[in-house]
């Protein structure tokens, strides 16, 4: 006799609480991506256009909930390429309003659009023809009807099971702050590199750091000539510490390559004696200068090795990069 399944336990009220949110969130987005296929995609178009040829800062300002919000995308546009400022409506009324200068786009967050802290902010922008794009969920608002873009949300049901805390409002918020954020990154061409310009420190910085930064150069740069005898290259090797050295023609370009490995399976009496170009790899392993170190450390990886040949678009020798600088300095 066969016993009857077991029913699923009910969820932890808390996780219970949790999932119900993310589905209201959720929901949220849901709907601002279906509005974004509609009138909202002509007026989010407009504001990228309208932020993308200012000459100035995009000022990002609101109250509340949504200046937290604010205060992020500003952050976001400031790391990809646009600057960006946050300028608190408070602050703007008593001095802060002279950071606005005529070629900034201000970027006002209201979810009401009536929020009374941004009037003179906005009264600001209008008599001194400031761009003003408006992120609101009334098209009808004060906020709404001052400004030269209206980004206006759809109007969703809030987490807050009392419907009052602003939840999803603020994450939809800053899900269009992200997408404008992303969208001029994108017009702009902003790169990784650019991206390491912003991000000098830390975990990021280290991944976005270029081969050219870290890699063994002029002195410390093993290499000998084609044609060189073998105990050329085993005193480059020995001296150097890099377990490599780079063979190259008389015009500095790269021709081989010979490593460790390469002196243990050659090994003979003569090997001293005979010439660098009856040992060395031809066709080696190489990396551009400005390539991404942690592209670098990605071909060590797959080709298990523990050196690459740094070589410019010449095709000249100019550096050596080694696994274990890359792992010092918190690339992986």
């Amino acid at each position: 006799m066969t016993s009857a399944p077991r029913a699923a336990e009910a969820p932890h009220p808390a996780v219970a609480e949790a999932l119900r949110t993310l589905g209201v969130e959720r929901a949220g987005i849901a709907a601002l991506e279906t509005a974004l296929s509609g009138p909202l995609g002509e007026a989010f178009a407009a504001a990228t256009d309208l932020i993308g040829k200012a000459a100035g800062r995009v000022i990002v300002s609101g109250m509340g909930k949504s200046g937290h919000v604010g205060r992020k995308i500003a952050a976001t546009l400031a790391s990809t390429g646009t600057p960006a400022y946050f300028v608190h409506p408070g602050e703007a009324s008593h001095g802060d309003l002279g950071m606005i200068r005529q070629d900034d786009v201000v970027l006002a967050l209201s979810w009401s659009g009536e929020t009374p802290e941004l009037a003179d902010i906005i009264t600001y922008t209008r008599r001194f023809h400031i761009g003003l794009v408006a992120l609101t969920s009334k098209s009808d608002s004060a906020l709404a009807r001052a400004a030269d873009v209206r980004l206006v949300l759809p109007r969703v049901e809030e987490a807050c099971p009392n419907g009052l805390a602003p939840t999803t409002s603020t994450t939809m918020q800053l899900v269009m702050g992200d997408a404008l954020a992303v969208a001029l990154l994108a017009a702009r061409g902003f790169t990784a590199q650019d991206f390491r310009v912003f991000h000098p420190g830390g975990k990021l910085g280290a991944k976005l750091t270029l081969v050219r930064d870290v890699m063994h150069k002029d002195r410390r740069l093993p290499k000998v000539a084609l044609g060189a005898p073998m105990s050329d290259a085993v005193m480059e090797i020995s001296s150097k510490g890099l377990g490599c050295v780079g063979v190259v023609d008389a015009d500095g370009k790269v021709v081989g390559v010979i490593t460790d490995g390469d002196l243990r399976r050659h090994m003979r009496p003569d090997l001293l004696t005979v010439r660098v170009e009856e040992v060395m790899t031809r066709n080696p392993r190489i990396v551009a200068p400005d390539a991404l170190a942690v592209a670098a450390l990605d071909q060590l990886n797959s080709r298990m090795i523990t050196a690459l040949l740094v070589v410019d678009a010449s095709g000249a020798l100019c550096g050596v990069v080694h696994l274990h600088d890359l792992l010092r300095l918190g690339v992986a």
